[in-house]
C-alpha cells in the first residue's frame, strides 16, 4: 500500500496547483460606507477558453473515512475549478502537475475548515473530499461547450491515512 504524505495546505506549497483562498493575507478595501470590508482579488478564474463562461453552484459532499483509496484523478482542460466551504470543516486535497499526469507526484494536502482552492486549468485533482460530516461548498466553475473534463485512473492506487492525517496537523 502507498500512502501519500498529507501536507498542511498553504499558499506556497499550493502555488504549483492553483490559489489558495482564504482571508489571511488578502488585500482588504473598505466598502459600502465603511460597513463591509472587502477581501478582494482571492482567486484567478480562468474559464473562458473555447467561449466558457463563469457558473457558480453548490456541491454538497459525503464524508469520506479514512483509510480513504485514490484511484483515479480529473483535470478541467478549459478552465479553473474554485472550491470555496461554507462550513468551518477541514477537507483533503489531492493534486497533481496540469500536463501528462505523473502518479509519483501526486500531494494530498488538509485545509484547515474555512480555506478553499482554486484549481487551475488542467491541474489533476481527485473529487472533492470531505471529512468528518457532509458539507456545503461553493464551486465557481466552467459553463459551456466543449469537453472539459477528462479522468485518469493510476496505475496504483494511493491511500489517504488517519496517520498521515494526524501528520499534517498543526
Amino acid at each position: 500500500m502507498k500512502a501519500l504524505t498529507i501536507e498542511p495546505l498553504t499558499r506556497d506549497a499550493f502555488a504549483p496547483f492553483g490559489d489558495v483562498i482564504e482571508l489571511q493575507g488578502a488585500r482588504q478595501i473598505p466598502i459600502n460606507l465603511g460597513t463591509t470590508i472587502r477581501y478582494h482579488d482571492l482567486a484567478r478564474i480562468d474559464v473562458t477558453d473555447a467561449g466558457g463562461r463563469a457558473i457558480v453552484n453548490l456541491f454538497r459532499g459525503q464524508p469520506r473515512v479514512l483509510p480513504f483509496e485514490v484511484t483515479m484523478l480529473e483535470r478541467h482542460p478549459l478552465g479553473s475549478q474554485a472550491f470555496i466551504p461554507l462550513t468551518d470543516k477541514p477537507y483533503l486535497v489531492v493534486v497533481a502537475a496540469a500536463g501528462e499526469l505523473d502518479p509519483e507526484a501526486v500531494r494530498a494536502f488538509v485545509t484547515r475548515g474555512w480555506q478553499g482552492v482554486n484549481y487551475a486549468k488542467g491541474v489533476w485533482h481527485h473529487p472533492l473530499i470531505a471529512l468528518d460530516d457532509v458539507s456545503d461548498f461553493i464551486v465557481v466553475d466552467r459553463g459551456g461547450e466543449g469537453h472539459n473534463c477528462d479522468e485518469q485512473a493510476l496505475p496504483e492506487s494511493l491511500w489517504l491515512t488517519s496517520e498521515g492525517l494526524r501528520g499534517a496537523a498543526g
